[in-house]
């Protein structure tokens, strides 16, 4: 116990645990083990509308962070922004359960994770115009040739995002590959009112993910944006529009798979630290 200079009287110092991954502190305290949540989605329910509010036990707006990964991004977002629901997911079981178990021990309750690949959520579980926000960082761009097929930003992706979103929703995009980038430009703001942003997100300038976090340590530029959904294009239009692009079929640049092994090698200073708070 201490006084406080200001309040004249004996106050408690609380111990804080922080996470840091590449020096950079993982948003929210791990907070005591019996404070700990359940932020797991073991299982989906058959194709269909998910009902969110049964979720979260609650109506909140959701904000959808599909390629999640270890979910520094989805984080941030729900450490501050507790009227929000955030549902994330990744197609790698792995990084999901690292992603919870994160958000268990910061007793987040308005989170859930799920393993399930981007399209197949927007196509078979999310009801049009019922999302608030959908943010996509950093998507896979596939380097094999043979490989292309499955990069997730296509035509027929971007109109599942114009449908799934509700009036003035937003979209948030991120990569570091500049091909990606090219082919984004092209096509998002044929569907949607789209801002590239010139600089670092105000929020995070260190980076809102692992991947941003390296890149910006390795000097290479990061390319950020956002947009809400057209109103002047009719939802068969947005059909047409999408069968009448390319797909993408770009250079993914292989030099760029050297930050692939950076991001998924080990950090010696990733581990949760105490700092007293007052």
């Amino acid at each position: 116990m201490t006084d406080h200079p200001l309040l004249g009287k004996k106050f408690e110092r609380v111990k804080r645990v922080i996470e840091r991954e590449f020096g950079v502190p993982v948003p929210g305290d791990i907070v005591p083990a019996e404070q700990w949540t359940n932020t797991a989605i073991k299982k989906l329910p058959p194709p269909g509308p998910l009902n969110f509010a049964e979720f979260f036990g609650r109506t909140a707006p959701v904000m959808l962070d599909i390629g999640c990964g270890n979910a520094r991004s989805t984080l941030a977002s729900a450490v501050w922004r507790h009227d929000v629901d955030h549902f994330s997911t990744d197609v790698l079981p792995v990084v999901i359960r690292y992603a919870t178990r994160r958000a268990n021990q910061r007793g987040l309750k308005n989170v859930r994770f799920a393993v399930i690949g981007g399209r197949e959520l927007l196509a078979d579980y999310v009801a049009p115009h019922s999302i608030a926000e959908i943010h996509v960082y950093h998507p896979q761009p596939f380097y094999d040739a043979r490989l292309v097929h499955k990069r997730l930003i296509t035509p027929e992706f971007i109109a599942l995002v114009h449908r799934s979103l509700a009036p003035g929703g937003l979209f948030v995009l991120q990569t570091d590959n500049p091909g990606y980038w090219k082919y984004m430009q092209q096509i998002v703001p044929l569907f949607f009112e789209f801002t590239e942003l010139p600089g670092k997100w105000p929020d995070s300038p260190r980076g809102r993910t692992r991947r941003e976090i390296i890149a910006l340590r390795q000097g290479l530029p990061v390319f950020r944006g956002t947009g809400t959904p057209r109103v002047d294009i009719a939802a068969d239009d947005v059909l047409k529009i999408a069968e009448s692009l390319p797909p993408p079929t770009f250079d993914a640049d292989r030099k760029l798979k050297e930050l692939d092994k950076l991001e998924h090698g080990s950090d010696s200073g990733d581990r949760p630290q105490r700092r007293g708070k007052r």
